[in-house]
């Protein structure tokens, strides 16, 4: 479950990678929603060269899709409600149920709270993100409205590590979307989401295969295709 030393010249992020089939990368996935990009993982998490598996869904809230889609595919799933706790009981909870079912790596799909470094530090370099925007542009929330709003041309979706900061963590994979002259804020979205639920697999798939290393103390990601729509 180690990370990369940011000592080290050229390491795989997650230490015992390339991950075998017969003993996958294990995922734990923070959810809050309906979970769309849930979806693209569990179904990427079946094809046997993928070298990933979803060990366990957590929400902090109860009754969302998210759940659903996680007991429909045979995957446990919790909820840690964060009403009620301090942030640090919260994160605390949330680490116990990782950690509970041997979780390697984190990943936030739809998770709509900031986690602070009390959590962070503890999974350094081992929380993945992917956000609606072609970092550092656009942190945040409603990242398609802001892109509208300022007139940008060409927008995406971005998976990254996350620190401390709203979506400020290293850069491992974007994707394009061009913003086309008649696009609201709901097209432009979708054609987002569907470039989020090609590339969050293909990195955890690269994550799985020691493909995400760690070059002089940098995180990278190789063998991860960029193509999106840009017309």
């Amino acid at each position: 479950m180690s990370s990369a030393s940011a000592a080290s010249v050229d390491v795989p992020l997650i230490a015992r990678a390339p991950c075998p089939p017969d003993d996958p990368l294990r995922l734990g996935v923070l959810v809050s929603g309906s979970g769309s990009n849930l979806a693209a993982i569990l179904d990427a998490a079946r094809e046997p060269s993928r070298a990933f598996s979803v060990a366990v869904v957590v929400s902090n809230v109860a009754g969302v899709k998210a759940l659903e889609r996680a007991a429909a595919a045979g995957v446990p799933a919790l909820v840690e409600d964060h009403k009620g706790k301090s942030r640090e009981a919260f994160e605390d909870a949330l680490h116990a149920a990782l950690t509970a079912h041997r979780v390697e790596a984190v990943v936030l799909a739809g998770f709509m709270r900031v986690l602070t470094a009390h959590f962070l530090d503890r999974w350094k370099h081992r929380v993945l993100n992917v956000h609606p925007a072609l970092c550092p542009a656009f942190p945040g929330m409603h990242a398609p409205r802001q892109a509208l709003a300022h007139g940008a041309r060409v927008t995406g979706c971005t998976v990254h590590l996350v620190d401390a900061g709203v979506d400020t963590g290293p850069i491992l994979a974007q994707s394009a979307v061009a913003i086309r002259d008649d696009d609201d804020e709901a097209a432009l979205t979708a054609r987002i989401q569907a470039e989020e639920h090609r590339l969050f697999p293909a990195v955890l798939a690269a994550l799985a295969r020691g493909q995400v290393r760690v070059i002089e103390g940098r995180p990278r990601a190789f063998g991860v295709a960029a193509h999106g729509h840009t017309s």
